[in-house]
Order: C-alpha cells, then structure tokens, then sequence
C-alpha cells in the first residue's frame, strides 16, 4: 500500500481486469540443410555455419545461401523456394556443412551460441515449424520429433522415403510416430521446377523433390487465409507438376488411417494435399490442425499471462486470470477455432480454491484448469440420396 504523509489530494493509477492476450504467430518455419557453397564473391557462407538465419523472401536466400546444388546443396534451396511459393512469409535458415551426416543434422546442445544443426533452432522461440528437406533416416526424423515433443511449441513436417512403394512408406511411419502427434509425414516427392545456375545465369529445371518445404508453405497459407484451426488439407501445392507416385484412392484407403498423409493428382483440380493426420499414437491427437491448435493456445496463453507471476496469489488475481483467458478464448472462438454455440460451449476456466489446494497456495502455485472443444475436420463427407416421391410425406 502506498504511504501517505501529508494532507492533500493523491491520483494512484491501477490495474483492474483483465489483460489482452495477443495469439502468436503459427507459421514460421526452422529449415536445417546443406547449401551452396558461395565462393568468389567476397562472402564466405561459412559464417552462416551453424546460425539460425532469419530468411524473409527467396532472393534473401539466395543471396545467402546459393541456389541448388546436385552435390553441396540438393533439397534445401528447392524447399525454401517452395516454401515461399506456396504462401511461406518467414523462415529461419540453419546451415549445415557440406556432406554432413547424421548428427550434423540432428547436432549438438553445446549451450547458448554453441548449438549445432536441428539444436541451434533451440534458441529460435518464434519458430513453429520445423524441417530438414529430404533426409528421411530414422535418426534425424526421429530427432525432429523428440525436438518438437520436449520444446512443445513447434510441429515436425516429415518428407516421406524417396522412391517409396506403398510397403515402404508403411514401414518408415513406424519409426516416426509422435505420441501426442507433434508430427505429420506426407508422401510422396514431387516434381517442380528447381532454379538452377546454368552458363552462369538462373534456369528452372524440373526435378523431383521433398515435398515438406512446399507443404511448410501450404501450413503458412492456409494459417493465413483461414487461421490454424483449419486443417491444411485440400489444398494446391503451387508449382507441383507431377508426382513421384500416382496414389489411388484404394491405397489412400490404407495409408490414411496410418497417419501417413497423400499427395494426389485430380483431374481439373491439380495436384493437392489430401490428407492432414499426425503420426499419432494417441487419438486426441489425430488431426493436425488440433495439435497446431493447441500449440497456438498455449504459447499465446503463456506469452500473454508473464504479468501474473510474482502477483499477490488471492481471489482477486484469480478472477482477472479467468477474465483475461475468457477474453482471448472468446476471440479464438469467434474465429471459428473452436465448437459450440456458445463460449460456454466451447471453453470453460477454472482458477479458484476447486483448483489449488492451501499447500499449493502456500508454495507460490498459481493453478487454472482451461478446457476447450476444438473443432475437427469434415474429413470423410457423405451425402445419402434417394429418389423421392414429390408431394409424399418426406422424413424432414
């Protein structure tokens, strides 16, 4: 309490209610890779060895880290191409050296300033999404998942073995399952053009590639346009020719209940993402526009309530935590993110004595139980129909 000691007038300025809760950003991607070796130029891409780049268009990339590369630089440059043509806006760059191997990729947690390969992205917060273009063994994917599980704020896209057959791709989902789903694998690679130096000038040449930059890009879109809760599905992968694999509704009808999400050609519709399950073990999260849903809600309600810690814990900061939460979950389902007629339909809060005991009280606990009901994709359609008997009775 302020200390008063003379007679007069005194204005206090105070804080009552609740604080606004800003959503973060979704769509930022952590790409991991080998590029081109840049030499000649007065600029040694050397000292990018190691060092989350923040890349904001292709040609900052390129003027970074090179172009494609058969050798030094084979799927990074053409993912971050396809990142940025498919709707990407923001991506951080973590050179690897030429050749690397396993652990180059996965890296090494040497301590701040001191992080290699998929580590150095540890001291990147803004980033959601990760990727390492092409490198499809165990070890690194593997590595992806355990990075997403533990930092539990960011989502894993896996690009499927190239030249998988049906009994390939089965087996390699095996090894890339993430329990509460912080992963999505998509099969197969796909044909587009790559930019190329040729007689020393840019060229697009036609290769087939690691579909997860490209995907990245469909994330950052569809985020965008409709917002995370929308599953990134049914959507055209811009600049797609052809694909590696002609998949068939029947071999959809066993991939997809495995978590293994398919690329698909349709006639007069493109080439499309049709699928967006997680390599899931756990059924809650099946889906990963809910996984990414949840990542958005607890980082945006962990960013957005830092005011609260060292506060008196009493029932007056309790009701401007549930005020403040309500506030921003209100908003969330009012974009559509969430089920229910109703706010109360939709999320509940709890921050009171139900919640924390006096020990937790007494050993500076703060506990609020949130709820929500997220919305799922309409991912199997069925519309029944039958003749009908005009001006007869109907069922309606």
């Amino acid at each position: 309490m302020a200390e008063y000691l003379a007679p007069g007038v005194y204005i206090e300025e105070i804080e009552i209610g609740a604080k606004p809760i800003e959503g973060v950003s979704t769509s930022t991607v952590g790409f991991v890779g080998m590029t081109e070796h840049v030499t000649g130029t007065g600029f040694d891409n050397d000292t990018l060895l190691n060092k989350p780049t923040l890349i904001t268009n292709w040609s900052q990339f390129v003027n970074k880290y090179g172009r494609y590369d058969a050798t030094t630089a084979p799927y990074l440059s053409a993912a971050v191409y396809g990142f940025f043509a498919n709707g990407g806006s923001r991506c951080y760059v973590v050179r690897v050296k030429a050749g690397a191997l396993d652990a180059d990729y996965v890296g090494a947690d040497g301590g701040a300033g001191s992080r290699t390969g998929l580590q150095a992205l540890n001291e990147v917060d803004d980033v959601n999404i990760v990727c390492i273009p092409g490198v499809t063994n165990k070890t690194v994917q593997a590595a992806m998942i355990i990075h997403c599980e533990k930092l539990k704020d960011r989502f894993a896209i896996l690009d499927a073995i190239k030249d998988s057959d049906i009994d390939g791709i089965k087996a390699q989902k095996l090894d890339v399952v993430s329990q509460d789903g912080y992963a999505a694998l998509y099969y197969p690679w796909i044909k587009v053009p790559v930019e190329t130096m040729t007689a020393g000038k840019p060229a697009l040449e036609k290769l087939f590639m690691p579909p997860s930059g490209y995907v990245a890009g469909i994330y950052a879109r569809s985020d965008n346009e409709r917002g995370v809760h929308k599953a990134p599905a049914n959507e055209i992968v811009r600049d797609a020719q052809e694909l590696e694999v002609s998949i068939t509704k029947g071999e959809q009808e066993v991939l997809n209940p495995l978590g293994i999400n398919c690329i698909r050609s349709f006639p007069g519709r493109g080439i499309r993402v049709w699928g967006s399950r997680t390599t899931y073990s756990n059924s809650l999260w099946k889906y990963v526009n809910v996984r990414r849903l949840f990542l958005f809600l607890e980082e945006s309600i962990e960013e957005g309530t830092q005011w609260v810690v060292f506060e008196p814990n009493d029932q007056r900061l309790w009701a401007r935590v549930r005020q403040t939460i309500r506030q921003f979950l209100t908003r969330v389902w009012r974009d559509g993110a969430l089920m229910g007629s109703t706010p109360e339909e939709a999320f509940f809060i709890k921050c009171d004595e139900t919640t924390m005991s006096q020990d937790d009280i007494d050993n500076g606990r703060l506990i609020c139980l949130i709820g929500v009901a997220p919305v799922k994709p309409a991912e199997f359609v069925v519309f029944r129909i039958a003749q009908w008997q005009g001006g007869s009775e109907t069922t309606e």
